[in-house]
């Protein structure tokens, strides 16, 4: 910041043009990027998943909401944690307010842990959370979905996440999949995508990434060392 480079106006315009024309091929192939992941092959669901939600037991069909189309948020929220993944959180705080704009074009996002419901919905109150939000704790979904792993996998650093081995030790992990209903009720899964995969569909970085110090993360132990739940920042 103390020594970046000052220049003239019309040396300036000259820089940002040239950034302008970066910019355009990143979003032409942005583009056509969204477009061979909307080509791509869909696999069945055979499970009958059931998940717990604030009304009871639910299908996965009813997820969807009425919609043909299901964004699915693998919320990093285990059985025996007394919170959330903050980073997790992080991402949850653009849920709300675009639910009406996803379901204009037939789409639900809703949120998915393996903690109890209650510990869901008492979270979601604190932090005014109205997106759905379920409990996968008594199914294989997460699982099945490439974002929790066996206890003894996860001690052996003997997992597979974002479709390759992994050495972390962890036992679950954020991810987003995305899945569609056809007419007769048929559920196919058509995406998932996990670690920086994420990233981009988080508003709050794509800000951070427009200003001068970026996200400022460089000299923090890790990425987001610095994410606090939003009522935990000192003001």
């Amino acid at each position: 910041m103390i020594h970046h480079p000052v220049v003239s106006h019309d040396e300036w315009t000259q820089a940002r043009r040239e950034l302008l024309a970066k910019e355009k091929q990143f979003t032409t192939l942005r583009d056509e990027l969204a477009a061979t992941r909307r080509e791509l092959p869909w696999e069945r669901v055979e499970k009958a998943y059931e998940f717990e939600g604030p009304k009871g037991r639910v299908a996965f069909a009813d997820l969807f909401g009425g919609k043909s189309q299901l964004i699915v948020y693998h919320f990093m929220f285990s059985p025996e944690a007394v919170q959330p993944c903050k980073s997790c959180s992080f991402w949850a705080d653009g849920f709300n307010n675009i639910q009406p704009h996803l379901a204009a074009r037939d789409v639900t996002l809703a949120a998915i842990s393996r903690a109890p419901i209650e510990k869901l919905s008492d979270f979601a109150k604190r932090l005014g959370w109205t997106f759905p939000w379920y409990s996968s704790g008594k199914s294989d979904f997460n699982y099945d979905y490439g974002v929790s792993f066996s206890k003894e996998d996860a001690e052996h650093g003997n997992i597979t996440y974002n479709y390759a081995p992994s050495r972390m030790k962890m036992r679950d992990l954020p991810g987003i999949s995305v899945f569609c209903k056809d007419q007769s009720g048929k559920i196919f899964h058509s995406y998932s995508c996990y670690a920086r995969g994420l990233d981009m569909l988080n508003p709050a970085y794509q800000y951070l990434d427009l200003v001068p110090k970026g996200r400022d993360e460089d000299a923090l132990p890790f990425p987001m060392a610095w994410v606090r739940y939003r009522d935990k920042y000192e003001s």
